[in-house]
């Protein structure tokens, strides 16, 4: 189980900018529905976030913001970059401390070795180039620049099949790929991370007939309001219900995890 703290309100936002609306394309914050997602991603940047400390970020790939200014609390410099303008005009407006820039991932508007660490958590699997992006990525980094990257493992996101389920989505990972994706453009491996159901997590999988996951996804599909348990569970689920970790270490199956986590270094 993890020990990260708990989401505090954010002093740092703009609280009169609304909520982004969720289309299924990005997660957003504040909403109890879209917690367990939420607590999903965030726990990654919790647990990676000291490796910004002091150092010159850039996040490709933005989202709806709330990672980049976590970001921000430790970091030297920020820099946002989405290539959606709803986006980009969000996070101007709700987090101002992270300097938002518009454009193409596969062409990154950074100079060579500008930045220390790139931050690209659950945006790969959205990308048609991805071999471009890894490529830029290792271009804009410092020598000795790490990459942190997270993307849902293919093997469980999308079971049994090549073809993401996730309209959004153009190509999912598993960790051998994903590591191959990464090598081939001149990273180094430093570790393959896997996100895992911790106890409390494991114990709602049973309770609603050994999924917590397809227990709202069947919620999303029927188009139905939510059963109060169901959405009481889900809008309880914290950090601490996620398991972040190092699979060899660990003695666990990286093919099990739900997301995987890569750290990657330019030589």
């Amino acid at each position: 189980m993890s020990t990260f703290p708990e989401t505090q309100p954010d002093s740092h936002a703009a609280p009169s900018v609304p909520v982004m609306p969720l289309t299924g394309e990005r997660t957003v914050p504040d909403l109890a529905e879209e917690n367990y997602w939420f607590r999903r991603h965030e726990v990654v940047y919790r647990r990676l976030v000291d490796r910004c400390r002091d150092r010159d970020v850039l996040e490709a790939g933005a989202g709806e913001g709330y990672g980049a200014d976590l970001i921000a609390d430790v970091a030297r410099r920020v820099i946002g970059l989405d290539y959606d303008e709803s986006s980009v005009a969000h996070i101007r407006a709700r987090y101002p401390r992270v300097e938002m820039l518009h454009g193409n991932l596969a062409a990154l508007p950074l100079p060579d070795a500008s930045v220390d660490v790139v931050v690209n958590f659950q945006v790969i699997e959205h990308l048609w180039d991805q071999g471009q992006f890894v490529a830029e990525c290792l271009r804009v980094l410092r020598p000795g620049g790490v990459l942190l990257m997270s993307t849902p493992n293919r093997i469980t996101f999308t079971p049994g099949s090549d073809v993401p389920l996730n309209p959004f989505h153009t190509r999912e990972l598993n960790a051998a790929e994903m590591t191959e994706l990464l090598t081939e453009q001149g990273f180094v491996m430093e570790a393959m991370l896997g996100v895992y159901h911790g106890a409390g997590l494991r114990a709602l999988d049973a309770r609603y007939g050994g999924s917590i996951i397809q227990a709202q996804i069947d919620r999303a599909v029927a188009d139905a309001p939510w059963p109060a348990d169901l959405l009481a569970d889900v809008a309880a689920v914290t950090i601490d219900d996620f398991d972040l970790l190092d699979a060899a270490a660990a003695d666990v199956d990286i093919d099990d995890s739900l997301d995987l986590v890569a750290i990657a270094v330019r030589p």
